[in-house]
């Protein structure tokens, strides 16, 4: 009955978004506005299949169905009920199905907001496009290696493996996926519009407004996403770190990084109606990335925790991805003439200087990102030669990229538009820049010798008093409602990163690491605390057995780091004891069990600032939503008369950039 339902629901999301495009294709190739107006129509019948075809996994692995394969493989009598719902992102087949889910979402959310101009050829290309992709998807959940609904031949199995242990050994998989998953197809409106633009010729500014929002939604989940993982990557690992330049981790960055790009350029175009080929080629780069990164996960080119096992989809997702490219390329080349701009930056010290040198930093770090990532399968394909590009390589390149963003980011908030003077620019960044030089003075003072991350420790002082400087002068104009708007959210945003960017400087360069040998009833000492180790005990849960060390640490609390062997499992997995405070985090694990009366292996790892990671996280995310509600809008300054100028599309005003 599940793959009946299931199945169903797949054929009809295909069909419900194949004849939408059909449907939309004629009414603008005939100029039929009920035909645009009824096209608008089946994102809903899209949607209504996501949710049926995802409901009937949801019910199979909730009652344990084991006719479905995917439920044989993902999900056991021992799995508790949390895991048991999230096993639908748990593998292959199940991720697509949670990808359309949210993807039909996204495409109802636009249908819902330009409901009134349904007719309108911007709207309906870009609906047209979304089903597209759409369609694309739910194809992909019909063929043999990613239906999710595929039933066994055969006797039906009792019981099976449960999820990936690593998969069912925290609630944050209920979260990290779905908010990563909420950034990556949150990319398609903005792809959706600007493939839009460019068929239409509509090239200007007023679809950067009309997706401005929906850009900084997905940027939100996305960097929400990413920090999720860290915590996840820190709490479950057990090796002691959070971002190891793993090439899943590096696909799902690098659309972050050229949507940042984005973020900060579109308000170059909105402003100087500047940038304009630049920003349709990020926009449509981030999507692509998007693509990308799916491939690598799911084709099983690349060894992963984070990815999925080995498929045969992989030729037919690089190949979507193929005509992403060629189709972006090509029509921003189509396009050309029109989209040259018609102003120009009139001093390199102006805040689209800084934007422009912002770009071209974000670009060289996803370049450097994209390199170390694909180098490897470049040189297996060409050469059958197994190659890895490690930490090493991403820290020793963009340490100084990311130097050059602080730096940008200090500064160029405290820049005018156009052409900036020395007595502004001073007055502006005297108390950021006293802050950094006192960082800079009181680290070295503390012993710090580091020159990267002291540059970072200062730099980020800069940032942080740079953007509480213009919270504060919003705030005392406008109170609380001065923190909405772009400016402000973005200022928020900032002063997330520089919370960031002093963490992972603090906790990558000062951490210390090392193990203690250590019989029942003895104390040792690691940089400054004390680790008691008072013996082992079994534990027994629904879906695992655990052998913990009981610690005391610093003669306080007692702490329980485990290895755990789960149902069906043949290796154990470790599962760290954190003890986190404000200035550093104890981090423990249990490395090896006793063997008869030996000593039992407890790593230890302290590390200063990590809790500031996920609070810096925290902030940024929040920035994004701050920056998504409108505040003091103005309207655009570029020429009316440019080549597809702001008048081609009917737009509200533009949000203020907040100069003073």
């Amino acid at each position: 009955m599940n793959a009946a339902v299931g199945h169903s629901a797949v054929v009809l999301g295909l069909v419900g978004a194949l004849v939408g495009m059909v449907t939309l294709g004629l009414g603008l190739a005939r100029g039929k506005a009920g035909w645009l107006r009824s096209g608008q129509s089946y994102p809903w019948l899209v949607l209504l299949a996501a949710v049926v075809a995802a409901g009937a996994m949801e019910h199979a692995l909730v009652t344990r169905d084991f006719s479905l394969a995917y439920v044989a493989q993902n999900d056991g009598l021992g799995t508790p009920l949390l895991f048991r719902i999230t096993g639908m992102w748990s593998a292959l087949q199940g991720s697509l199905l949670l990808w359309t889910l949210i993807l039909a979402g996204y495409l109802v959310a636009v249908a819902w907001h330009f409901r009134r101009r349904a007719s309108d050829a911007l709207v309906a290309w870009a609906t047209f496009v979304g089903l597209g992709v759409a369609a694309f998807f739910f194809g992909l959940m019909l063929l043999p290696a990613a239906n999710p609904f595929k039933t066994l031949v055969g006797p039906v199995p009792t019981n099976g493996p449960g999820p990936n242990p690593l998969l069912q050994d925290n609630p944050l998989v209920a979260f990290h996926p779905p908010m990563l998953y909420l950034g990556f197809v949150g990319f398609t409106v903005p792809f959706m519009f600007a493939v839009a633009a460019l068929i239409t010729g509509r090239l200007g500014e007023g679809w950067l407004v009309e997706t401005r929002r929906w850009t900084l939604f997905a940027w939100g989940f996305l960097t929400l996403g990413l920090v999720l993982g860290m915590f996840w990557s820190y709490e479950v690992l057990g090796w002691g770190g959070y971002w190891s330049w793993d090439p899943v981790e590096n696909a799902a960055f690098l659309p972050w990084l050229t949507g940042t790009a984005y973020l900060h350029s579109v308000m170059v175009q909105e402003r100087r109606g500047m940038l304009r080929v630049w920003n349709l080629s990020l926009v449509l780069a981030t999507f692509a990335l998007t693509i990308f990164g799916t491939f690598l996960t799911r084709s099983g080119v690349i060894e992963s925790v984070h990815a999925f096992s080995t498929s045969t989809v992989g030729p037919v997702i690089l190949g979507f991805f193929g005509i992403i490219m060629v189709t972006g390329v090509g029509l921003i080349v189509w396009r050309g003439e029109q989209l040259r701009s018609p102003g120009a930056i009139d001093s390199p010290l102006s805040r689209e200087g800084a934007f422009l040198a912002n770009n071209l930093a974000f670009g060289a770090f996803a370049f450097v990102v994209l390199l170390g990532t694909v180098f490897p399968l470049v040189v297996e394909v060409l050469h059958h030669q197994s190659v890895t590009v490690g930490a090493p390589y991403f820290d020793t390149m963009t340490t100084p990229i990311v130097l050059t963003l602080l730096f940008l980011m200090a500064v160029a908030p405290a820049l005018p538009w156009r052409k900036a003077t020395g007595t502004v620019l001073l007055h502006r960044m005297r108390w950021p820049a006293a802050a950094g030089v006192a960082t800079v003075v009181a680290t070295s003072v503390a012993g710090l010798r580091d020159v990267a991350a002291v540059a970072a420790f200062g730099l980020g002082a800069v940032v942080a008093v740079s953007a509480l400087r213009q919270l504060v002068l919003s705030a005392r104009l406008k109170g609380w409602r001065g923190l909405l708007g772009r400016v402000n959210g973005g200022m928020v945003v900032h002063l997330g990163v520089a919370i960031v960017a002093m963490a992972i400087a603090a906790s990558a360069t000062y951490g210390q690491r090392g193990q203690l040998s250590l019989r029942p009833g003895q104390t040792a000492r690691f940089d400054g605390h004390t680790v008691t180790y008072l013996g082992t005990r079994t534990r027994h849960y629904q879906n695992r057995n655990a052998l913990e060390a009981e610690l005391r640490l610093d003669g306080g609390a007692v702490v329980y780091p485990a290895i755990s062997v789960f149902n069906f499992g043949y290796e154990g997995i470790g599962t760290p004891a954190i003890v986190s405070g404000p200035l550093q985090d104890v981090y423990l694990t249990l490395d090896s069990s006793p063997v008869g009366h030996g000593p039992t292996v407890i790593g230890v790892v302290v590390q200063p600032l990590i809790v500031w990671l996920w609070i810096g996280g925290g902030v940024m995310g929040l920035g994004a939503a701050l920056a998504a509600f409108p505040g003091r809008r103005r309207r655009p300054t570029a020429p009316a008369s440019a080549p597809g100028g702001a008048e081609a599309l009917p737009a509200p005003a533009l949000a203020a950039t907040g100069s003073e």
